[in-house]
């Protein structure tokens, strides 16, 4: 059994849900016009019989129930163009004759009220009828009062609104695939501008999309400026760090290459020194690079574990210093996930509390939480602390990690350039046993992109 093939299209998609519903909302509106439109000519045409019994019996009342003295048949049938029956024990009166057959025998019905006659085996009388029947009594004596009008006439009517009803919706349906035609291509011209933005993107026309449009599309648009600024910017660190590389361990490797070229000049102990200690300028600059590479910054698709990462470096720390207690306090849950890489994370946290380990007495405490669409990671020891003046310095004493002085500044340039690059904060304070508290605030992606605070540091 062959299975329909779903559009491909977005426009072909909404015609195919839209079109149906509109078809189908079309029908139901048409069949309940009919309904309504029959059920109204009904008690209208009722109403109207209602009051001409009405009529009808004020004025036999007026006569003392003598139904031959009724001046009828030229009131009915010249004014209101209406069949009626009068009948009294005595005498009965059917106007006009042809109708006797279908309102005579209702003068035997014990119904009041609206009744509907179809029979159209009766010469010379419509095939359907619409009779209101009363009865009531006047002296002792029960009179009944039936006025009846012909309906055929009035269905005519109905079918002829009915069908134009029909022909105004087709053209109302034409309209509506129309509209709908116009109101898709007009909400999909975003799309296509996004598509031709990304083809002069691709081409090099433009360096970023530009991000006015339609609300649904914005967060969009700056998903993909926020993808093309990280990878900017990771092609100018490479860049920097093949250039800083090169510069770095070329005046090195021209001092080594040139003692090994003086072939006039013996390697003794002193030359020998001589080009180790260049040799671990150029390996120590090479580690250095190497380390900053790994810092991934703000990338899409990343994340981590932060509770476990946790628990796995002061479990590692705790060993590697016994002698001092490394607390946890947290209120997320083990499966909670940042939107962090993996290894920047470990580094950032890798750093602080290894410098925490090393200047507390007895105590390191790290604590984890969110607050106000933020990702927070504090780190509070119970050492020496930091002079007041030195806070400010901290992190911030050039890019050389490896030949900074030890202390609390050790690794902490690390931790800077990181949250940095996500768009967060570091602050150094003192806690309230003295030591070093440093607490890192990085925002959540989304709230980087709502507050405009993504810098391509």
């Amino acid at each position: 059994m062959p299975v329909t093939k779903r559009p491909s299209s977005v426009r072909g998609m909404l015609l195919l849900l839209l079109l149906p519903a509109g078809v189908a909302l079309m029908a139901l509106a048409w069949f309940i016009h009919g309904t309504l439109l029959e059920r109204m000519s009904r008690e209208f045409v009722e109403s109207r019989l209602k009051e001409e019994v009405a009529f009808l019996e004020h004025r036999i009342r007026e006569s003392g129930g003598a139904i031959d003295s009724l001046d009828t048949g030229d009131y009915f049938q010249e004014v209101f163009h209406h069949a009626f029956a009068i009948a009294s024990p005595s005498q009965q009166m059917v106007s006009p004759e042809s109708w006797a057959p279908l309102l005579k025998p209702l003068f035997a019905s014990d119904k009041q009220g609206g009744v509907n006659i179809h029979d159209a085996s009766v010469p010379e009388a419509p095939p359907w009828i619409l009779a209101y029947r009363r009865s009531f009594m006047i002296d002792g004596v029960m009179i009944v009062v039936i006025v009846a009008e012909n309906m055929e006439s009035l269905q005519q009517s109905q079918e002829t609104l009915h069908t134009w009803t029909a022909v105004v919706s087709v053209l109302l349906m034409v309209l509506l695939v129309g509209s709908l035609w116009i109101g898709v291509t007009l909400a999909l011209r975003p799309v296509e501008a996004l598509q031709s933005a990304l083809n002069r993107l691709q081409s090099g026309q433009i360096s970023r999309i530009d991000a006015t449009g339609p609300d649904e599309f914005r967060p969009l648009v700056g998903q993909l400026n926020q993808l093309l600024d990280s990878l900017e910017h990771r092609l100018k660190r490479s860049r920097n760090a093949l250039t800083n590389l090169s510069h770095s361990v070329k005046t090195p490797i021209a001092a080594v290459r040139q003692i090994l070229q003086d072939t006039g000049r013996p390697l003794d102990q002193e030359l020998r020194q001589a080009i180790v200690s260049r040799l671990d300028d150029i390996d120590k600059q090479l580690e250095a690079k190497l380390r900053r590479s790994k810092f991934a910054g703000a990338h899409v698709g990343q994340s981590a574990y932060p509770v476990k990462l946790a628990r796995d470096l002061l479990w590692m720390l705790g060993r590697l210093h016994s002698e001092k207690s490394f607390e946890l306090a947290t209120n997320l849950a083990e499966e909670r996930c940042w939107p962090i890489d993996e290894q920047d994370l470990n580094e950032v946290l890798g750093n602080l509390l290894d410098n925490a380990g090393k200047w507390s007495s007895r105590c390191v405490e790290l604590l984890l939480e969110e607050c106000r669409d933020q990702m927070i990671i504090v780190v509070g020891d119970d050492g020496p602390g930091v002079a007041g003046e030195a806070l400010k310095t901290l992190g911030k004493r050039g890019l050389r990690l490896d030949e900074q002085a030890p202390g609390h500044g050790l690794g902490l340039a690390i931790v800077f350039e990181i949250v940095q690059r996500y768009g967060g904060e570091v602050r150094c304070g003192l806690g309230r046993s003295g030591g070093l508290t440093v607490t890192v605030q990085v925002p959540f992606p989304n709230q980087i992109l709502s507050t405009n605070k993504w810098h391509d540091r």
